[in-house]
This record gives structure tokens, sequence and C-alpha cells, in this order.
């Protein structure tokens, strides 16, 4: 079963929602996922992102904030029956599935800035990079390898799983035209969050690019990119926020 969100109020159940989308977002605005209409959220209040059998939250620098467990939380990995607290709202957080992934590996890295703006520092990953935000999930790349040494407990042996290909992306243009970002983790999301969010995952078939957020778009070698997930290929170039950045597997 998926997991997924319970709204309530007073005890009072209000809506389910089921996490089937890999960016799940929170607010008073009509076009959220979770709409709830109170004044005190906001319009976009938070997101969650799912990759597999893990979410994470994260805060959309909303005015009042929210908790988790009764934490005030910007950011944090979320555990079966954690409740999500927004106003008088809450949220709980259900999930009967076993996760492969830490508090620990919910990580946040740099985001590339549009050409027009001021160029940030490439490898600085600690704190936000002005209103240009991404999040890194590092989930266990080698979840994949785990059915596989699983099965050799329980069967005849089975043929060996394909290695799979490390990659990067290479700024095209911009200030950091030139500078490579290695995709080393599951999920990487990029963008202007309210304005165009993609998502790259790494999965066992290779590396695919998802549209999570923004009424524009990104575009791969210059086709916009529809609402399902596209496997990218060497050397495709991804036209997104306004930074063009080529895709190519390593070594």
């Amino acid at each position: 079963m998926a997991a997924k969100l319970v709204l309530s109020i007073d005890g009072l159940v209000m809506n389910e929602c089921p996490l089937t989308k890999e960016r799940v977002t929170i607010g008073r605005k009509a076009h959220n996922d979770v709409v709830i209409n109170n004044l005190a959220v906001s319009g976009v209040h938070a997101a969650i992102i799912t990759i597999q059998n893990d979410s994470f939250l994260e805060d959309l620098d909303s005015t009042n904030g929210l908790t988790v467990n009764g934490e005030p939380t910007k950011k944090c990995f979320l555990k079966n029956n954690d409740v999500i607290e927004i106003g008088k709202y809450k949220l709980k957080y259900l999930n009967d599935q076993v996760s492969q992934t830490s508090a620990a590996d919910f990580e946040k890295t740099v985001m590339v800035r549009a050409a027009a703006a001021p160029a940030p520092s490439f490898d600085d990953q600690a704190g936000d990079t002005g209103h240009f935000k991404t999040i890194q999930i590092n989930q266990n790349a080698g979840s994949a390898q785990a059915t596989y040494q699983k099965a050799l407990s329980t069967g005849p042996l089975p043929i060996p799983l394909p290695a799979i290909k490390m990659a990067a992306i290479q700024i095209l243009n911009g200030p950091n035209a030139g500078k490579e970002l290695d995709l080393l983790k599951n999920l990487t999301t990029l963008g202007k969050p309210g304005v165009q969010v993609a998502v790259l995952t790494r999965r066992p078939n290779g590396f695919f690019i998802t549209h999570v957020e923004g009424a524009v778009f990104p575009f791969v070698n210059g086709h916009i990119l529809g609402a399902q997930p596209c496997q990218l290929n060497d050397h495709d170039v991804i036209e997104l926020a306004g930074v063009k950045m080529e895709f190519y597997f390593k070594g």
C-alpha cells in the first residue's frame, strides 16, 4: 500500500491523500495536492517528496511554519505515524513499507542559478543558496543489489544485475558554465520552488527526469518534457529555470 497523509482537525478526519507522486504540495491555494483553506496556511506551505518507500518533508519558507511530532521543522525524513501540524490542522503520515533510508541520508546540495543571477559557490552545501534550492535524498543505492543478494539465498543463481553507470551534468551557460555536478544520489531536485522544479532520479535501469512543479515544463533536446518521467540518454541537453545543462555518462 502506498504511503498516505490523513488530514484532520480536532480529531475529525477531513481527507486522505495517497503519496503516489514524487512531489506532493500542501497549502492554501487550490492547485496544491492537499488543500487547507485557512489563512494560517501559506499559499504553498510545504512539500513531500516520495521515492520508492521513503518520504521527505520540506517547509517551503511558509509564514507560520510547521511542526513534526511537536517539534518545529524545516526539513525531515518522515517515519510511519509521524504527525505534521500546520496551524490547527494535523497531517498523519502512514507508511507500512520498510524503509531503506535513514534520516542521515536526507541531504542538501547546491542549485545552479540561472544566467542572470549572481554565481554561488558551486560546492557550497551549507544552508540555502539564495532563493534557489535543491535537495538530495541519498537512498541505499544498492537496493537492487540487495534484492539480488536475497535471491542468492532463496533460489537458483539469477542473472547478475548490470552495473549502474555513473553520470553527471555540466552547466552550459551563465556564470557557472563549464562546471560539473556528479549525480551520486538517487534523487536530485533542481529548480526554483513555485516557479519550476524538476527531479532527476537514479534507477536501476538508468536516469530519469520528471517535471514536478511549475506551469512551464523543462525542455530536453529542445522538446518540451511531458508529465511522465523521461529517461535520459548520453549527452541530452536539459533546459531548466533558465539554465542549460548537459547530461552525460562518465567513463
